[in-house]
């Protein structure tokens, strides 16, 4: 046989719109005959601090025609519509630049391409590192990078840092760069399955496609742009290309395959999958057609003996810009920095939701919710207690050593977030939910003290929290993830940290709301709204 290669990811076109940022840190060199790009390492740093603030505030225009599209399908749910024109006005709010799109600013990663007639002269991860560093210092960003002392103590690193940063070679004079800003919540969402063989038949494949959607829930902020990619030469390989394709990245790979083992992309199955996930009824958080804005399907070649399939999503803060660097100087992609244009003239027509009293004793509040089904949309006024994992464990902790459960605990609704920086002269930083999924292991001993009575978060939740919640009398209320620089803005009045201040993002607050949008999705009765749709 003929020795046959070719690259392995042949992507056609890059229809990227890019915007000059210099023509600074930039020269060509003769070395021989060869020209070489000679890249002051400086403006790595200029391209990764812009990079990096550009995608915590702006998103891509495709991104926000998708959210339209919701808002104008006449099969989308109200549920649907209510989500989407949310994370529209959303979008206006945090294009500013005060208000990050989401509270959970991500972990910063970095993929480049450095061409073999590229010279730097510098340790490239540091410099790139350093802007990411800029960023999160100067702009009103979280961090939530955590780095062990020990294998059981660990800090906040207070920069943000580290970051991903992952650099690949490649023929030609240019330096070609995707950065994300990938949160908790959607990177929990990441799944690899190590299958066989078996799997490679239309009845089997759609079998295991169905169930599996059913695991992405709604922790991660829907509606998702999907990733499923079926082979590759090994994990590591499957899941590199997940990440990418979920960014839209491998949008322009070829759709068929070939004897040298090119990835590509199968159309007939994205459109196959799309339809799976409109049947889910998950909808875009709170039921209906828009679990996915869209999905993509790549194959690539495997080993006899493996067959891994990875699946992750990019979430409504869809968090992706390219970059690169030429001899003209250096580029980044152009996102949308006027959203407005997105929103419909008017908001969609909704039923008026129950507005909730939180200022009166928790008994009263769960008497209320008492009487409305699961689905129903509410306002919630008053004083909400913020934590999260840190602070849970603190609390349990407290438990353990037999003292007795904080009063704030038990006298308000607590809801799991962990905030952005304030911006100068407002209330709040960006401050959406987080994941309720990891306080579950908590709920059942927390309601039996009388704590946790009522929990406000994004996503799915065990049957743990179901049965603690009919035992012991306990709602969990879903908040819409993603809004969180519109939910800083107009419906949070004022944050006090009143417990555990040491931990940073992670203390314990207490804030006061006005029509704080949510939805009961646990009940008293042990009712679910997920659990209710998975089967």
């Amino acid at each position: 046989m003929d020795f046959l290669y070719q690259d392995p990811y042949p992507i056609l076109k890059d229809d990227t719109t890019y915007k000059k940022l210099t023509s600074d840190y930039v020269n060509v060199e003769k070395l021989g005959d060869r020209e070489i790009l000679s890249i002051d390492p400086k403006g790595l740093e200029l391209l990764a601090e812009e990079a990096m603030k550009d995608v915590s505030f702006m998103l891509r225009s495709s991104h926000l025609q998708k959210l339209r599209n919701i808002i104008d399908d006449p099969e989308a749910t109200d549920n649907d519509r209510f989500v989407a024109y949310n994370l529209l006005q959303n979008a206006v709010v945090a294009v500013s630049g005060e208000l990050p799109s989401c509270q959970d600013t991500g972990t910063a990663i970095v993929m480049a391409k450095k061409g073999e007639n590229v010279y730097t002269g510098a340790d490239d991860a540091e410099w790139l590192s350093r802007g990411i560093f800029n960023t999160y210092q100067n702009r009103n960003l979280r961090y939530s990078q955590i780095v062990p002392i020990t294998m059981f103590e660990e800090k906040n690193s207070g920069s943000n840092l580290p970051a991903q940063i992952d650099i690949y070679a490649k023929k030609g004079s240019s330096y070609e760069f995707l950065f994300l800003a990938k949160g908790g919540g959607s990177a929990n969402k990441t799944f690899l399955y190590q299958k066989t063989k078996s799997l490679l038949n239309e009845k089997s494949l759609e079998e295991f496609i169905r169930e599996k959607i059913m695991d992405l829930g709604t922790s991660a902020c829907p509606p998702y742009h999907l990733a499923i990619v079926i082979g590759g030469t090994s994990a590591e390989a499957n899941l590199a290309a997940v990440k990418k394709a979920s960014a839209g990245y491998y949008d322009n790979l070829l759709t068929s395959g070939n004897m040298a083992g090119q990835a590509f992309r199968d159309l007939e199955w994205e459109a196959r999958v799309q339809h799976i996930c409109q049947e889910s009824a998950i909808g875009a958080q709170f039921g209906g057609k828009y679990l996915t804005h869209d999905v993509r399907v790549i194959r690539l070649p495997r080993h006899a003996a493996s067959c891994p399939v990875g699946m992750g999503v990019s979430c409504s803060a869809d968090r992706n810009i390219k970059g690169k660097i030429t001899k003209d100087g250096i580029y980044l992609e152009q996102l949308e920095t006027n959203p407005a244009h997105y929103l419909p003239a008017t908001a969609p027509h909704l039923e008026e939701p129950v507005v909730v009293n939180l200022n009166r004793p928790m008994k009263e509040i769960l008497a209320e919710l008492s009487q409305y089904p699961i689905k129903t949309r509410l306002k919630l006024n008053g004083t909400l207690i913020v934590a999260r994992d840190i602070a849970h464990a603190k609390i349990k902790e407290l438990l353990d050593a037999g003292q007795p459960m904080p009063d704030y605990f038990k006298n308000h609704p607590v809801y799991y977030a962990g905030p952005a920086k304030t911006p100068q002269g407002m209330p709040s930083g960006s401050f959406g939910p987080t994941t309720a999924g990891r306080m579950d292991v908590y709920v059942e001993e927390f309601q039996k003290h009388g704590g946790s009575m009522i929990m406000l978060a994004k996503g799915n939740r065990g049957k743990e929290v179901m049965n603690a919640c009919n035992t012991y009398g306990g709602f969990y209320l879903g908040s819409i993830g993603g809004p969180a620089a519109i939910l800083a803005k107009e419906n949070i009045l004022s944050v006090e940290v009143v417990d555990f201040e040491e931990l940073g993002m992670e203390a314990v607050r207490k804030i006061e709301v006005k029509d704080f949008p949510a939805f009961i999705i646990t009940d008293d009765k042990g009712n679910d709204f997920f659990a209710a749709l998975s089967h």
